[in-house]
Order: C-alpha cells, then structure tokens, then sequence
C-alpha cells in the first residue's frame, strides 16, 4: 500500500527485438500480485516467487525464440523488469536502500544483499550440480539476475551457502533477492522524501 503523501511507484515497459517480444509492469507498493506468462513453465515458478516474496505486484508477457531455446526469453524478461523498477523507482527518494537476508529452503540456505544505489553490479557465488532442472538450463538463472541488476541500477550480490536440489537452490535464489529487495525498497519514515546519498543523487 502506497503511503499517504507519497507518489505511486509504479512502471511499465514494453521491449520487441526480432527475438522476443516482452512487456513488464510493477507496482513496487503492491501485495505480490503477479500475472506471469513466458512460455517458461519453471522460469514462470521463479518469477512468481520474486513478486509474491517481494510483494512487488508485477505482470509479465514474454513471447520469444523459445524453438531455438530459452536464453533470450528469460535474460529480455530480466531487462525488461529491471527496466520497469527503475522507472518505478524515479530518484529513489525516501527508500531503506540497503538490506540482505539468508533465506532457508530445506537443506538450502542462500544469502542475498542489495544496494539500491544506482550502480548496477552482480557478484554471483551459486553452482548447480546439473545443467538443467527438468528443461530449464540452470545457467539462465545467473542471466536473469544479471539482466535484472543491470537494468534496475542495483549492485546485487548472491552467494549460496550450501544446498542439494537444484530447484531448492534457484528456487532461494529468486525468494532471497525477492525479500532482500521488499526491505530495500520501502519507505524509510526518518528518510522523509530524502535521497540516502551523501552524493544526493542516485543517479548511475
């Protein structure tokens, strides 16, 4: 819910490239509402868990090359959703900016940090044991999150701790960056509508 006084803080956009055709919307003050459809049933999963943990409402279309394989489809949806949040998110006035979690999923636990500072970066400490779950290439997991903090202008760190099921450790991955963003981008009521800079700007 959007704080009194305050500016809704939401975005869409729409991307088409001779490979995909993508459209992205959110609502960063949302309740984790999401209408996900990419043709990706696992990727759907994922992104499903970063609105619902994130409480970001999102909606996202993504039509792509999916005879060739998934790459495109799923690194353009990144793109497109860092996009949206960081139109959303305007001057990123008043917001907590910092935050990190360690998220549990059984025999998984994975840490995320975020700075929301307008410097995109990615450090990504996470192996699989296998190149897929079910279909889905487990390298595109990285790819989305690097499309994601490059396009939203977050440094964004992941490290998995440990973990066996592969599923189980995407699956943290996108609920542990989804948590670690829902308290980086709320409002901070001693912040006012003040940009957490001594810079004064979070601008890249």
């Amino acid at each position: 819910m959007v704080a009194s006084g305050t500016v809704k803080r939401a975005a869409s956009v729409s991307r088409k490239t001779k490979e995909t055709e993508i459209s992205a919307s959110v609502e960063i003050d949302g309740s984790g509402l999401f209408d996900v459809s990419t043709g990706v049933g696992f990727f759907d999963h994922m992104l499903e868990q970063l609105s619902r943990h994130s409480l970001i409402d999102m909606t996202v279309s993504a039509k792509g090359d999916l005879h060739i394989d998934d790459h495109h489809t799923v690194e353009d949806t990144g793109i497109a959703l860092g996009q949206a949040i960081a139109r959303a998110l305007g001057e990123r006035r008043g917001i907590t900016r910092y935050a990190s979690i360690d998220l549990a999923m059984d025999e998984t636990l994975t840490r995320a940090a975020v700075d929301v500072s307008g410097r995109p970066f990615l450090v990504w400490q996470v192996a699989f044991s296998s190149p897929k779950i079910g279909s889905f290439d487990t390298e595109l997991v990285r790819e989305f999150f690097q499309a994601l903090a490059q396009n939203a202008g977050i440094t964004l760190h992941v490290t998995n701790h440990y973990g066996a099921n592969n599923h189980h450790i995407a699956e943290t991955c996108f609920k542990a960056v989804a948590r670690a963003l829902r308290t980086a981008l709320e409002h901070d009521p001693r912040q006012a509508g003040a940009i957490p800079s001594t810079k004064g700007t979070l601008s890249a």
